[in-house]
């Protein structure tokens, strides 16, 4: 009996180690080489990520110290994986650790005595992923060797940092990894081997900018990583890994250079320039030479729309790296500029050959710096994230002032102070200039300046559903936003039940101001007197302005009956007003109407839009209404839509008197190049949302000509048109060998050219079609020689070229334009738009064919309201919208990016309307 039931333990124990069940963890975990195809790290290989997801499943049921957790799927579906490590016993206790972070990160009713105690109790969270960028590989493969040996090491650092650290390893973009490593290995010929001609962006939509979404969360992979990072575990540090490194050099690690953004807490920047100091320490060490920091690259720390950047307005250490490699054995070039040793860079490293390893080497030690710094101040990390949680708290609960470089400006400018006894002081050299202190208060510190306490956004606004896209926005970076149950009372005003409150007195403090408040980039040049120094990104995004949103700022506490929002928001639900027979009558205010419309496009039902105001019950409606005569099928689509979308349609019992413009389903061409355009994927997205249906058009079909057999409008995005002149110049896109490329993409290939594309476009417009042309596509203005030219230009030597930097500079910023919403491309718009406008050209009439009409256009010389402007004066007079008549067909010239990144709502409507004008009646 004895022996039987040794034999019975032996076959069970033979059988857990043939097939291990979750929760049940070997000793040995696999090693990457004896799972995967070749090891990685190997040159000239790339795991996918169908293999990497198998080899973390692998490990999940080998090793007690990893958990393996679903986060979300994918914009194409696949599971987006995260790897939890940490030792034994804290994967155990997740929850618990988990709570507290979240607890000290929320620091709600905790006071610091409390903080300290739950401090010492936690754990430090780091969070670590890789592949954002799909192209930029070795991140990817280097994660598959970190997380085996932080699993399988027992070496004492290994040791403390899994007891003091919970690991969060995570990948951000799955379908990337899948595309460009499959994209890779396709040749067996491995000299053959390259990702620099995949054949679309690699995120389905918007490929580069999967790291510009932070802060609008559109793509679901931002969602689900907002998710963890903001809602489910708050880490103290978010370690964003990225290539390639500045040419010289192999890693560019943190610090950054100025400026930075002035509403998150110091201590965060502090606490960024440790562990910066930590990760060049510990490759110094090693002998690891060639990093580089703050000057020699461009990172900023202004943005809020990437992984790292919007973690600061968070509480948390954003880092960033970018390091040389890839699968392709590289060299290390001689770029005699970094040889000599300086403050950015402290070891510089000689021309040499490089492979993958070791790049996958250096990470794994910049890896290990951050670890061991979390676990050298775990304590600290823990209360340090709740000091600035708290400290937003108390900033929004009393009067607070945002010093603005427009403060400090005005300071510079009062008079010179000569301090009293010492009356032979004169600033001198790089002496400052002294200024009355006095100055302080009435400047910094005065009344109406304060910050507010809270922002109002009542129901009562044109789009309200686009209110409530940008408070779900909000809670999707884990802003706490409350719902009225009740009307309440600030100061004399009177908000109804359904309004919504978001206080700053919260921790994320820094998130909210950044969203509803301008940014104020300040003046940054070259050196003094020079060009403007370009920003990393753009400079001015105030999500409030450029979703058109209605608030109020309150400057004194809140009262009333509030439920805070658990989730995201749902629009209230839209109904339908009045018992009319004849037919519907919709606002054409709200962008849920565009919805609406293509729902009844595509059913057959042929809505229009009435062109006159209309007057229903004492209630006017702009121009644009849209008119939906009575069906049964008509009922059905608009009774369910208007509930859904939170629109409401009125039933009239006679159709309005007066003209229309009869919609028809328009075919639309989204024109795009082979390898993907980001705009256009952005554009995809857009039209999608919205319910619009497209084809996409490439080159080859443009030259073929006979264009009208298959489109009525052909929308070119911003860069989906090669610059020249004005525009400036955008250089050729290198096509890969077409015998190359699988035959499935090939009809992608090509490129457009003024000599062969341009005709083919000019004949499909002077025949009656029409051609959308946003940001840089506004070249057709020239191109179809219409009555408009570029207004912001310069000849040199008898060539256009755009104004010089220091004279008209707008790197990404938010313009205050004037519009006549009486015309169709601006229906449903306001008299004025916060529009975003990021180096982009205006126009001014000058002789050509065609009539013109001017849709939107800026006045005046203050026309900045959120970023940074050099020049706006050049803007005065100057058209920003124009609806072009060509031949028979129209040319909608659309100059500042009204669709960008898909966040500005508030003059999406530009798009949406050329694009049902242009196959209207």
């Amino acid at each position: 009996m004895k022996s039987h039931s040794l034999i019975l333990s032996a076959a069970l124990l033979i059988q857990a180690a043939l097939f291990p069940q979750p929760g049940m963890a070997l000793s040995t975990p696999t090693p990457p080489d004896s799972f995967f195809k070749q090891p990685p790290g190997t040159d000239y290989y790339l795991a996918n990520y169908s293999e990497y997801e198998g080899y973390l499943k692998r490990l999940a049921v080998e090793s007690d110290r990893m958990k393996l957790v679903d986060i979300g799927k994918t914009a194409e579906g696949r599971t987006q994986w995260m790897a939890i490590v940490s030792s034994p016993e804290n994967i155990s206790n997740l929850e618990r650790y988990r709570a507290i972070s979240e607890k000290l990160a929320r620091a709600k009713n905790l006071d610091p005595e409390e903080a300290r105690n739950l401090a010492d109790m936690g754990k430090a969270v780091v969070w670590i992923d890789a592949g954002l960028h799909a192209t930029e590989t070795v991140t990817s493969q280097g994660q598959i060797q970190v997380i085996y040996k932080m699993l399988t090491q027992t070496d004492q650092e290994t040791i403390r940092i899994l007891n003091d650290v919970i690991i969060l390893f995570a990948h951000d973009n799955p379908d990337g990894m899948e595309l460009v490593s499959d994209w890779y290995m396709r040749h067996s010929r491995k000299e053959d081997r390259e990702f620099e001609h995949l054949p679309r962006l690699y995120q389905k939509y918007v490929g580069h900018d999967n790291n510009r979404d932070s802060f609008m969360v559109q793509m679901p992979e931002t969602e689900n990583i907002n998710r963890v990072l903001f809602r489910d575990w708050y880490p103290q540090i978010v370690y964003n890994q990225h290539q390639t490194a500045p040419a010289g050099m192999v890693v560019f690690v943190p610090p950054f250079r100025d400026p930075f953004n002035f509403n998150y807490d110091p201590i965060v920047m502090a606490q960024l320039d440790e562990v910066a100091s930590a990760m060049h320490s510990r490759l110094l060490s090693e002998g690891k030479a060639g990093s580089g920091k703050r000057g020699a690259a461009p990172y900023s720390t202004w943005h809020n729309g990437m992984v790292r950047s919007v973690s600061y307005f968070h509480n948390a250490i954003g880092l960033l790296t970018e390091i040389t490699g890839g699968p392709t054995p590289t060299t290390i070039p001689l770029v005699p500029s970094t040889q000599l040793p300086r403050g950015d860079e402290i070891m510089p490293i000689g021309p040499q050959e490089w492979h993958l390893q070791d790049t996958l080497n250096y990470q794994y030690t910049l890896n290990m710096a951050v670890l061991d710094y979390a676990s050298r101040n775990r304590e600290r990390l823990l209360f340090n994230i709740y000091r600035m949680a708290a400290n937003s708290i108390e900033k929004g609960s009393r009067d607070n002032w945002t010093v603005l470089p427009s403060n400090v400006d005005a300071l510079a400018a009062a008079a010179p102070y000569v301090p009293e006894g010492n009356n032979e002081y004169q600033p001198r050299g790089r002496d400052p200039k002294l200024v009355d202190p006095a100055l302080y208060q009435e400047i910094m510190q005065s009344p109406e300046n304060r910050d507010p306490r809270a922002y109002v956004i009542s129901p009562d606004q044109r789009d309200f559903p686009t209110a409530i896209a940008f408070l779900n926005a909000l809670i999707k970076n884990g802003v706490d936003v409350e719902k009225a149950e009740n009307a309440f009372n600030v100061g004399n005003k009177t908000y109804p039940s359904g309004s919504y409150v978001v206080r700053t007195a919260q921790a994320y403090r820094p998130h909210i101001m950044d969203m509803f408040e301008p940014q104020e980039h300040p003046h940054d040049e070259e050196y003094p007197g020079g060009p403007p120094k370009p920003p990393y990104d753009v400079t001015g995004y105030t999500l409030a302005y450029q979703m058109g949103v209605s608030f109020d700022r309150v400057f004194e506490g809140v009262e009333g009956v509030f439920s805070q929002m658990s989730d995201i928001i749902m629009p209230p639900a839209g109904k339908i007003e009045g018992q009319g027979a004849a037919g519907w009558i919709v606002s054409h205010d709200a962008n849920n109407s565009f919805i609406l419309t293509n729902r009844l496009l595509k059913a057959g039902i042929e809505p229009s839009w009435l062109t006159g105001e209309v007057n229903i019950d004492g209630e006017t409606m702009q121009p644009g209404a849209l008119w939906v005569p009575a069906s049964d099928e008509a009922r059905l689509i608009v009774v369910s839509s208007v509930t859904e979308l939170g629109i409401s349609a009125t039933a009239v019992n006679t159709r309005p008197s007066g003209e229309i413009i009869a919609l028809k389903p328009v075919r639309i061409g989204l024109v795009d190049r082979y390898g993907g355009v980001i705009p256009v994927g952005w554009t995809r997205w857009l039209l999608e949302e919205f319910e619009f249906s497209y084809e996409l058009v490439f080159p080859q079909r443009l030259d073929q000509g006979g264009l009208s057999k298959d489109f009525d409008v052909l929308l070119f995005a911003d860069r989906a048109l090669p610059s020249a002149g004005a525009w400036g110049e955008s250089s050729p896109e290198t096509q890969p060998e077409r015998g190359d490329i699988p035959r499935e993409y090939r009809h992608m290939l090509g490129e457009i050219t003024d000599e062969k594309t341009v005709p083919a476009i000019a004949e499909f417009v002077r025949g009656g079609g029409a051609v959308i042309a946003l940001g840089s596509a506004g070249r057709f203005s020239q191109l179809l020689d219409t009555p408009l030219e570029p207004a912001l230009v310069q000849t040199i030597d008898g060539i256009e070229i755009p104004l010089d930097s220091k004279e008209f500079f707008i790197p990404g910023s938010i313009l205050r334009a004037q519009v006549d919403n009486s015309q169709p491309l601006a229906y449903g718009l306001p008299d004025e738009v916060d529009i975003f406008f990021n180096r982009s050209q205006t126009f001014e009439l000058a002789t050509g064919d065609g009539d013109v009409n001017s849709v939107s256009w800026f006045e005046g010389r203050d026309l900045l309201r959120s970023g940074w402007a050099i020049g706006e004066e050049r803007l005065a007079g100057t058209i920003a919208i124009a609806d072009v008549s060509v031949g028979d067909g129209k040319l909608f010239l659309l100059g500042p990016q009204v669709a960008q990144r898909a966040q500005s709502y508030g003059t999406f409507k530009f798009l949406f309307n050329a694009l049902l004008y242009s196959g209207a009646e």
